[in-house]
């Protein structure tokens, strides 16, 4: 339910982005936060938007550690049509695989039969291993590097440029590694999933009664922002919606969650990797990656809002017009509006506007004729471009497109030379004419002396 919930406000609010013209930005300036962050790479996006808000080495590749079984829950649901309905019964291999590994594991029974949803649940709540492990040996007929296969496809075809993954559950490999930035892909993809929302969102879940086991047993999450009562609630975020967590040495804490404030109608999106688990002088430290998500939200929740900077049919500029009876200009308009998530203390005019057009244009324009765009950019980085439409339609004159045609033909250079040439040829035939007229005339003075 929560999760019909979530989507029909976020569809909500894209439909009304949508009808007010607003473009999705795909990129944005990453603001500046005042506190110091644990995390070794961080990623806020907001969801409404698309528009990534904050960052901080988002494309360094990392392990991801148990953040992978994200993933894992989406390559299932690609293969796997009916998750309620469809049973696998758990292998020895599965149990003995993580012996000795200290990895954490959701207790499932070698010869237990459970639903593909009963192991995502297993699997994503108490970020149980063992569930995953017999998830993939499910969809890959046994073969775990068939299903890894399938992961790293799986990620090619969402576009994510700098992952790739050694197994299904997230312990350690040096060639098992993501990004923030292909972390937050690969998430927002599994949200979109059957139940992906509901389970992730879960305190705990109790598995029933199986054919191995005549107690249900009830696992607990390890997202302590989710869990009000886990460490005294020092890392409770009341607006965090799942996600997934994951830690081992190499990986450090890392979690990728998301927070929905509907009083404001906005939604984040957070990754956070590499908070080492011990300082610098050897001490144990904090749950950094939750204190940095939690800081994250609440400064983009209270600091920054959707501001409009263009609006549809705005003037944004001016064009030279030619051929139009007492018309110099025609006005050119923003084709379509756009907003973008601001700071609260940046003013709307502090977005930077440059416009490419034309000098001049000729008559006939039409309204709405693309004559040119205008770049936005706000501290040096392009945030969207929009084209730039005729404001109304201007007819051509003919009288002053046929007197402009005879000036331009009377002051061609081929005219002026083809001129030239006639005038040159038009003053040597009056000068022969002269000379023959002359020549003539003293002929018959000749002549008129030899009669006499």
């Amino acid at each position: 339910m929560r999760k019909r919930i979530k989507r029909w406000i976020s569809g909500l609010l894209a439909a009304a982005f949508l009808a007010a013209g607003f473009p999705v930005a795909t990129q944005a300036a990453s603001f500046e936060v005042d506190f110091s962050t644990y995390c070794e790479a961080l990623l806020l996006i907001n969801q409404d938007t698309g528009i990534t808000v904050y960052e901080k080495n988002a494309d360094k590749r990392l392990e991801p550690a148990s953040m992978t079984k994200v993933m894992t829950y989406l390559v299932v649901c690609d293969q796997v049509e009916d998750l309620e309905n469809t049973y696998t019964t758990i292998s020895q291999n599965v149990i003995t695989e993580l012996l000795g590994t200290g990895s954490s594991v959701s207790g499932v029974i070698a010869g237990e039969e459970l639903s593909i949803y009963e192991l995502l649940n297993l699997m994503m709540v108490p970020s149980g291993n063992d569930a995953a492990l017999a998830l993939a040996e499910y969809v890959g007929d046994g073969d775990i590097q068939k299903f890894v296969d399938l992961m790293n496809e799986k990620a090619q075809e969402l576009g994510c440029q700098d992952t790739h993954f050694m197994n299904p559950h997230g312990l350690h490999d040096e060639q098992h590694y993501t990004t923030a930035r292909d972390m937050a892909i690969i998430t927002q993809a599994a949200m979109k999933e059957p139940y992906f929302m509901e389970i992730t969102n879960q305190v705990y879940y109790t598995l029933r009664a199986t054919n191995k086991s005549s107690q249900p047993r009830t696992v607990y999450t390890t997202n302590r922002m989710i869990n009000q009562n886990a460490d005294g609630g020092q890392y409770y975020y009341r607006y965090c919606r799942g996600i997934k967590t994951g830690s081992h040495d190499e990986a450090g804490y890392c979690v990728v969650t998301t927070a929905v404030r509907e009083d404001l109608g906005y939604s984040y999106l957070c990754v956070a990797m590499h908070c080492p688990e011990y300082t610098e002088s050897g001490e144990y430290n904090v749950h950094g990656e939750m204190i940095d998500s939690k800081n994250l939200y609440q400064w983009a929740f209270n600091n920054l809002s959707l501001k409009t900077i263009l609006e549809s049919g705005s003037v944004v500029g001016e064009v030279g017009l030619e051929y139009a009876w007492e018309k110099d200009t025609v006005q050119v308009l923003a084709s379509q509006s756009f907003s973008t998530i601001l700071p609260d203390s940046v003013d709307a005019s502090s977005i930077v506007v440059k416009t490419e057009l034309p000098e001049t244009i000729e008559a006939p324009v039409k309204k709405g004729t693309v004559l040119g765009t205008a770049t936005l950019s706000y501290a040096g980085e392009e945030l969207t471009t929009v084209d730039l439409v005729a404001a109304e339609t201007v007819e051509r004159s003919e009288l002053l497109y046929t007197m402009d045609q005879a000036k331009a033909v009377l002051t061609s250079q081929w005219f002026l030379i083809t001129a030239a040439v006639i005038g040159t040829l038009f003053l040597i035939y009056l000068f022969l004419l002269i000379l023959y007229r002359r020549k003539k005339k003293k002929l018959r003075r000749v002549k008129g002396m030899r009669r006499m």
